[in-house]
């Protein structure tokens, strides 16, 4: 039976969201910049979307800018921060197990002139607050940590590191492409001042995400052209993926969130009993993402683990999906302190709200012989 447990690099299109995406297609399909009422149709239904997306954050609907992807939205946060404050301030606060689009963004901008301190975090994947706040200087005007990491599923106390550049007057950004809609994600409660989302990990289209940019903070634009976006981010908009975009951010229940979590804690169970010599990498209960389990399996490699699985079926990753075509291992494991052969014996399963207990039990049926065999055939 098929089993597609790779939901944390992409999830399949709610076809609710599917649904309400065709008109604007080849119905409704005027550009949103046009006067004419085609124009205006793609404009109404794009004010919708970007109200429903404000409101699923508590943030008002001029705070809200589309962008083509959480990639596109991190580089902006980072990048416009930095030309907006440089050369007056030019120091960022991150940490060293943020997702590859902020961590590249921080090398190219140390060649710009900016200095950024990369904090270390626990064996769970914590970063440290009392080093957090003792990192922030007078150059110090941004401060960017990851909400749910996209391959341990640890879900930082965004709420208290909020307060801490509150309290400092630093702004803060987070990137929350993981936990938006799967965890609580409210920007007036957490003291947030940017945050990335995107679609395709919600069940959305791929293509197309969001930077809320708190009212009254000042950021040069990264796009440039036409204006559009209230003169932030230019380009056409991509009205198809932001309706359903919207449509994807309110398609979720508490009662789906509540199953994944259950479905997670009966994977991550069973391979813990049924497989010796076995670790959970990340944090435990309320602190990891609904969908995420990343396990180490000693005495084999990962990537032997996933090709056997997907024999069977079974669909998973040896990292996350943006890293997966690089020799290099993942960052994110040697952070939390991992050694060699943990980093690489291990495999990111992610379930969705579509993901079933027949196939939970079907790849604990099948994994624990896997383990076995590879374990029979390796040489380490």
């Amino acid at each position: 039976m098929k089993t597609y447990l790779d939901n944390a690099a992409t999830t399949k299109v709610d076809e609710k969201v599917l649904k309400t995406m065709l008109p604007y297609f080849n119905t409704h399909y005027g550009n949103a910049s046009s006067m004419h009422l085609e124009g205006s149709e793609a404009k109404k239904a794009l004010e919708l979307s970007r109200k429903t997306i404000a409101k699923s954050i508590n943030a008002k609907t001029s705070e809200i800018f589309f962008t083509s992807g959480g990639t596109e939205s991190n580089n902006w946060a980072l990048k416009g921060l930095f030309w907006q404050n440089y050369p007056n301030k030019n120091h960022i606060i991150t940490t060293k197990i943020e997702h590859d689009c902020i961590l590249n963004t921080c090398k190219w901008l140390e060649t710009q002139g900016a200095k950024i301190t990369y904090l270390g975090v626990d064996k769970e994947g914590f970063a440290n607050l009392k080093n957090l706040e003792k990192s922030i200087t007078d150059k110090t005007f941004l401060i960017s940590i990851i909400h749910g990491n996209n391959e341990i599923g640890t879900i930082q106390n965004i709420k208290l590191i909020g307060e801490i550049c509150k309290k400092n007057n630093v702004l803060f950004h987070t990137d929350a492409c993981q936990s938006y809609t799967k965890t609580e994600l409210d920007v007036k409660k957490q003291n947030l001042d940017l945050v990335t989302i995107n679609s395709h990990k919600i069940h959305g289209p791929k293509g197309v995400g969001a930077l809320y940019i708190k009212e009254g903070i000042k950021i040069q634009p990264l796009m440039h052209g036409g204006g559009h976006e209230r003169k932030m981010r230019s380009g056409t908009e991509n009205i198809p993926g932001i309706v359903g975009f919207a449509k994807a951010s309110i398609n979720i229940s508490s009662k789906e969130i509540k199953k994944m979590i259950k479905l997670r804690d009966k994977l991550i169970k069973g391979i813990l009993e049924k497989i010796p010599n076995t670790k959970l990498n990340g944090a435990k209960g309320n602190n990891r993402l609904a969908n995420n389990i990343n396990i180490s399996f000693n005495n084999v490699e990962g990537e032997a683990v996933g090709g056997y699985l997907e024999n069977q079926g079974i669909f998973v990753s040896t990292g996350s999906a943006c890293m997966s075509n690089t020799l290099s291992g993942s960052h994110v494991l040697k952070a939390i302190r991992l050694s060699d052969l943990e980093q690489n014996s291990s495999i990111r399963f992610s379930i969705s709200k579509y993901t079933t207990e027949k196939e939970i039990d079907y790849v604990l049926k099948k994994l624990p012989k896997i383990i076995k065999k590879l374990r029979r055939l390796s040489p380490i």
